[in-house]
């Protein structure tokens, strides 16, 4: 089988410069690297490997991720997909065990994102160095090795997760109604179990989630979360994102019923400053 590994990409060059180092260092090459550019500043150049890449501009206002994962999509060629964010590094086995998966399951396969601190990535980093470093996610519980079913199809994340490219296209992808960012992903996961796809987390091999800043909550997201969050309720009946909900509720940035949601006012730059975060928890 063919494997496409897709990323998306806006003013990251660093990321994804790691990115394409770690798959260089892969067991299995990908069969292509496509790469969405959502408008980086000055224009990406794609970068030199020794598989092929092939380099999309999205003409979009914004982060739209939904629709830059669909355009990765809609332009790769191979039989299996596996989607990594730029700030990724994929271990050196995570691209043949995710193809063999793919092969055995129709599903939608995450694999585990180990995090790292700021000074981990280094010249000539080693695979073993980041292990003794990395961090796993306080939330999503993974199996050392193989397989597990995931009933929450709340838990999926698309940090780094594989699916074939026919039920991709089954799904009609990302609904890129969720504009901007926030709740697209989660809104795919249980479109997805409502298909009868499962969701699998994935042991082993993963990926290693590179540093950088953060806001907690994202306030600098706030007008997509609202209107993205509220996409979500209507056609779910339920919240998403509720951590980050709660915390602009309590700063008095939105205001909230059973079901409807109000955006009262930005953030201001005391706020913004004090969201700041060095790492994601």
């Amino acid at each position: 089988m063919s494997i496409s590994v897709l990323t998306i990409v806006k003013n990251r060059e660093g990321h994804l410069a790691e990115l394409v180092e770690g798959l260089r260092r892969s067991f299995v090459f990908p069969d292509e690297l496509v790469i969405v550019d959502m408008g980086s500043t000055p224009a990406l150049i794609a970068p030199e490997a020794p598989f092929p890449v092939r380099l999309v501009t999205l003409e979009r206002t914004g982060l739209p991720l939904a629709a830059a994962r669909n355009a990765a999509a809609h332009t790769a060629m191979g039989e299996h997909l596996l989607f990594l964010d730029v700030d990724c590094i994929p271990m050196r086995h995570l691209l043949g065990e995710m193809d063999d998966e793919l092969e055995r399951a129709d599903a939608l396969i995450c694999a585990e994102a180990l995090y790292l601190g700021p000074t981990d990535v280094r010249d000539g980093w080693e695979e073993d160095h980041l292990k003794l470093s990395a961090k796993p996610h306080p939330i999503r519980a993974f199996p050392a090795k193989g397989i597990r079913e995931e009933a929450n199809a709340g838990l999926f994340w698309s940090l780094v997760f594989g699916i074939r490219r026919n039920r991709f296209t089954d799904l009609q992808g990302f609904d890129e109604a969720f504009d901007g960012y926030g709740a697209e992903d989660t809104d795919f996961g249980f479109r997805a179990r409502d298909a009868g796809i499962p969701l699998l987390f994935k042991g082993g091999a993963g990926a290693f989630h590179q540093h950088h800043e953060v806001f907690d909550p994202p306030l600098q997201h706030l007008e997509d979360i609202v209107r993205n969050a509220q996409l979500f309720r209507d056609r779910w009946q339920f919240w998403p994102m509720t951590g980050w909900l709660d915390a602009f509720a309590k700063m008095d940035l939105i205001a909230m019923t059973d079901n409807r949601i109000i955006l009262r006012r930005a953030a201001n730059a005391v706020e913004l400053s004090g969201a700041r975060r060095s790492s994601a928890f």
